[in-house]
């Protein structure tokens, strides 16, 4: 296995912003509130995965300059729904 490219890096990124935006998306008027709490649940704890990515060496984080500050808000947001 190779360390992830700066490509890589920024797909995962990316994937991450779809799930923020899921999160910050209201419940639709055809979920039940348990699919609504479980979308949330699997969209938080896909970011909190996410965030701990690691390098091969296992200790380095493969994030460097990017911007957790709208994942964090998520995160909470999220949690707020099914906690």
């Amino acid at each position: 296995m190779e360390e992830k490219t700066a490509d890589e890096i920024a797909a995962i990124f990316s994937a991450a912003g779809d799930s923020v935006t899921v999160i910050d998306t209201a419940k639709t008027s055809d979920e039940t509130d348990a699919e609504y709490k479980d979308k949330m649940k699997r969209n938080v704890e896909h970011l909190e995965t996410i965030k701990l990515y690691k390098k091969l060496d296992e200790t380095t984080s493969i994030w460097t300059s990017e911007s957790f500050t709208a994942i964090d808000a998520a995160i909470v947001k999220g949690k707020a729904v099914y906690s």
